[in-house]
């Protein structure tokens, strides 16, 4: 294929791009154009083909229709989702691309990597951080990053950072991570209703120009239906359409239901999620005394004592292989302590993610997943519910209720352990890096659930944003068996803990660590999604108090209540008093929520 741009040519570009999923349209005209040293997001729900575009620049697949146009000499690097080395050593399958012996050396130390080790005992975090570093080995014009903080921590995921920043060619990423974003990015494509929309801009101002957008095809929707409502009452009203049924007339209308009907069909869905604390726990969740747990010889913890209470919400963070996952583990009894005593409180109804989806096995299928009775039924807190219909919930089509997990997409299989976890009441969520692989609409959506959970909740991360919208504290762990605890998120432990993870560290990762705490240099444009949603509870509760005030100082009018019933008339005012408190008190944070809302917006 060949394309003729005007003006400067850019690396690489896709014109009118239109390809089908079956018989589903999911490219319908995409145009996008890849600038030498532009570093760009890719932003879509999932579904919406964003690995595939990908594909698509790559030259991997071929559109149905359409032009790309690539720069003579231009050299791809691809970062895939889940990479899988091969070779003897990593070394080796870091040169397998073209790359300069020494320049792969390089990048692999730079990340971390030790060259010469084997490809076979990789765990997730260092396939990545060697895919990355195989990629810039490589020396390319145009490089493709696809989830590339997974299986990252905070510091891997800053190495990173630097490494585009100092990128002289063009990149795209698609990416659930906002700090991570808003930190590299300079321009953003949205994949929106079959669609690429671009703005020119950090994706700070991501989200602001979403809702810009989304509001502008809301009211375009609306003016269609207020046109076909016209329409329809003129053909069928009309004497004259009566006479006559011009056949001009039909077709336009019709055209025009069959446009509403398909810009209706691929609007985004949001998922479903709800979560159910269920009964109450204990006071005491969880207690651990001058705990101490290592394994082959390596001490990961040395003398820890933390107490988690009912309500809590708990951030356990660090450098990859530090013992998170093994406290969460201590902490759930699953495994015993070396030394010291771990008390667990009464009453848990446990519910656990695990980052490797250990649980879901790849051979089973999502039914079996979802009913593993082998029933047509799940119990949904509760309640029973077809497997199809709960599952569609979670954006899963029928015909993939019989396919086997192992060919779900990572996104997808978060997705599936997500169901399957929220089918049931819990007042304990334990979350292992469930931000993995989601795009940032279901990411908003979990953490809005998470707000409004009145469980306790303990979650290992290494989103930072996610962790400072939602942590009431953070337990920070450095791998050298030390562990520190402060109120807060991730912003609040570096700030009153910036050395934590310095002691032992290489220049390299002591820089990391400042960077990576220090904030981002654009500031927030809107409310936090919390604040956000308390805004609009308040614009609901509001007129609901001030009726049932009116009401009840009705019923106080009648000067013979206190007489014929004392304790209905203590009852009444009481209610009052507490209305009226509710009232000022939520007039209160209303116009705090809705000043600090203009003032973000500028």
């Amino acid at each position: 294929m060949s394309l003729k741009p005007s003006g400067k040519a850019p690396l690489l570009a896709l014109k009118d791009i239109r390809l089908m999923d079956g018989q589903t349209p999911l490219f319908d005209g995409v145009d996008i154009a890849l600038d030498r040293g532009v570093r760009a997001c890719l932003v879509g729900r999932n579904g919406a083909g964003k690995s595939t575009l990908m594909r698509l620049l790559a030259g991997q697949i071929e559109p149905d229709s359409g032009e790309r146009y690539v720069s003579q000499g231009t050299r791809f690097a691809f970062v895939l989702q889940e990479p899988e080395p091969v070779g003897l050593t990593i070394l080796d399958w870091a040169i397998s691309g073209g790359a300069e012996s020494y320049n792969a050396e390089a990048e692999l130390y730079a990340f971390g990597i030790d060259p010469q080790g084997p490809t076979t005992s990789m765990s997730g975090g260092e396939k990545r951080r060697a895919a990355l570093a195989k990629a810039f080995a490589e020396d390319p014009d145009l490089i493709f990053l696809d989830e590339p903080t997974n299986h990252l921590d905070i510091f891997a995921i800053q190495t990173l950072e630097d490494r585009l920043k100092s990128f002289r060619g063009a990149a795209l990423v698609v990416s659930h991570d906002r700090t991570f974003l808003e930190r590299v990015t300079q321009r953003c494509y949205w994949l929106y209703d079959r669609r690429m929309l671009r703005l020119d801009d950090n994706y700070a101002s991501f989200d602001e120009w979403r809702d810009k957008v989304e509001a502008e095809t809301a009211e375009s929707l609306r003016r269609l239906e207020k046109a076909i409502e016209r329409e329809t009452y003129t053909f069928y009203r009309s004497i004259t359409a009566q006479r006559t049924r011009n056949e001009g007339r039909a077709a336009r209308l019709n055209a025009m239901r069959q446009d509403f009907a398909a810009r209706i069909k691929s609007m985004d869905k949001p998922m479903d999620m709800v979560l159910d604390s269920g009964g109450t726990s204990g006071k005491l969740v969880a207690e651990l005394k001058h705990v101490a747990k290592g394994f082959g010889g390596r001490t990961l913890i040395k003398d820890l004592s933390t107490r988690i209470l009912r309500g809590d919400r708990l951030a356990i963070v660090g450098p990859n292989g530090a013992g998170k996952s093994t406290l969460v583990k201590l902490l759930l009894g699953q495994i015993p302590a070396d030394s010291g005593d771990i008390r667990l409180g009464t009453k848990l109804d446990v519910a656990y993610l695990d980052q490797g989806r250990d649980a879901l096995k790849g051979d089973e299928t999502l039914w079996d997943v979802l009913a593993n009775s082998g029933s047509d039924s799940i119990m949904v807190r509760g309640e029973p519910r077809h497997v199809a219909a709960y599952a569609k919930d979670f954006l899963f089509r029928e015909k993939q209720l019989r396919q086997p997990v192992k060919s779900l997409s990572g996104g997808e299989r978060n997705r599936l352990q997500l169901a399957r976890a929220l089918a049931k009441a819990t007042n304990l969520l334990v979350l292992d890096e469930p931000t993995n692989d989601l795009d940032m609409d279901t990411l908003d959506l979990l953490e809005d659930m998470l707000a409004d959970y009145d469980g306790t909740l303990i979650l290992v991360s290494h989103d930072r944003d996610f962790i400072d919208r939602l942590a009431t504290s953070t337990l920070a762990l450095d791998g050298n068996g030390r562990t520190a605890e402060t109120p807060g998120g991730w912003q609040d432990f570096i700030r009153q803990n910036p050395d934590f993870f310095q002691r032992g560290a290489t220049p390299k990762e002591i820089a990391a660590t400042k960077a990576a705490a220090a904030p981002a240099k654009t500031a927030p444009k809107k409310l936090s999604y919390k604040d956000q949603k308390r805004l609009e509870d308040l614009e609901k509760l509001m007129p609901q108090w001030q009726g049932e005030i009116a009401r009840l100082e009705k019923v106080l009018e009648d000067t013979t209540l206190y007489s014929r019933d004392p304790k209905a008339f203590d009852a009444t005012m009481k209610t009052l008093e507490k209305l009226r408190h509710d009232l000022d008190t939520g007039e209160t944070e209303w116009l705090e929520l809705e000043d600090r809302k203009a003032a973000l917006a500028g």
